[in-house]
């Protein structure tokens, strides 16, 4: 309530001195009957002096809150000089300074949470490499419980470098190292880590790219984006089939032949945790590994698609822009 009456005690002053003082004034002087024009002419003239010193007084904040763009000052009122500006002004400056102690609380938390992951990931994969190690000792006596263990050994080996691959995502950009790289080789490199999968699968590669094309992208990054596209092409292609790995016209084609991926998810698959029919039926989707593609290439800025019909999947990059110009 007090603020309210500091607020509006211009408004008051006017109207004890144009609807109190001046009639006793006028009367005083003379009859306020014979004078009413003169009367309804000063009321007007100090009600217009009295809005004419309102918006001097305020034009600072219309123009501060007419302003079409927003920057971090914009929280509190341009030099507040009314007592509810200066109130609200105050208001809004405790309201960002929670805004700002929260949000670096959730950046400090978010920093913990990805430096556990990452310490528990890289904890796990330790005994991993033990116990594959150990099955690859007994090669000459493997048993089919021993290749079982191998196998979801691998498994759980591909889940954390994805677990991993997420965590780092978080600050791709400043570790980007552009260079250029021999598309071939590198294309080569993911068919050679995933050997044991192809053997597993019965499947066969087939890599028709030419020896000397060079782009321009970054190792790392591109080699995570070739390695899940192409494990998805060998998890989901038909035995004793073949993954046919094109270079032409300055793209990059990764076909396999299987199951169509409906219309209908096509447009999902890249969806973070979305697995679409068959993840849910074969059981071994995580629903991570094309969501890293999308973000990777975008980042990367390598125009992307995937196409399904006819029992042939075809994963397209788009280097048109990253080929090195001969």
């Amino acid at each position: 309530m007090k603020l309210f009456f500091r607020d509006h005690v211009s408004v008051i002053i006017l109207y004890c001195v144009s609807f109190l003082l001046l009639p006793w004034i006028i009367h005083s002087l003379d009859d306020l009957a014979s004078h009413y024009l003169y009367f309804i002419f000063l009321v007007s003239f100090l009600f217009i002096v009295w809005l004419i010193g309102r918006y001097f007084r305020r034009r600072k904040l219309y123009t501060h809150l007419q302003k079409s763009t927003l920057t971090g000052d914009d929280l509190h009122l341009y030099e507040p000089q009314a007592m509810v500006e200066q109130a609200y002004s105050q208001k809004l400056r405790q309201m960002q300074y929670l805004y700002l102690t929260q949000q670096q609380y959730l950046e400090e938390q978010g920093k913990e949470k990805q430096l556990v992951l990452s310490h528990f990931a890289h904890q796990m994969k330790t005994p991993l490499s033990v116990i594959q190690l150990m099955i690859q000792s007994n090669a000459t006596n493997q048993s089919e419980h021993l290749q079982t263990i191998n196998h979801e050994c691998d498994k759980l080996t591909f889940t954390l470098n994805q677990l991993l691959t997420y965590e780092r995502t978080s600050n791709l950009v400043a570790d980007l190292k552009i260079e250029a790289l021999s598309l071939k080789e590198l294309t080569k490199e993911v068919v050679n880590d995933l050997k044991d999968y192809f053997i597993a699968k019965e499947i066969f590669p087939k890599v028709t790219i030419d020896e000397h094309t060079i782009i321009y992208s970054d190792r790392k990054w591109l080699k995570i984006v070739l390695y899940q596209i192409i494990n998805n092409a060998i998890k989901y292609a038909e035995a004793e089939s073949s993954i046919q790995i094109i270079y032409d016209e300055a793209t990059l084609r990764i076909k396999n032949c299987g199951e169509s991926i409906p219309d209908s998810e096509i447009s999902r698959v890249f969806d973070l945790f979305y697995t679409g029919m068959k993840g849910r039926t074969s059981g071994e989707a995580t629903g991570i590994g094309l969501y890293l593609v999308k973000k990777i290439l975008t980042i990367l800025e390598h125009p992307f698609t995937l196409q399904s019909h006819e029992d042939v999947t075809t994963f397209s990059i788009d280097f048109s822009n990253s080929v090195k110009k001969s």
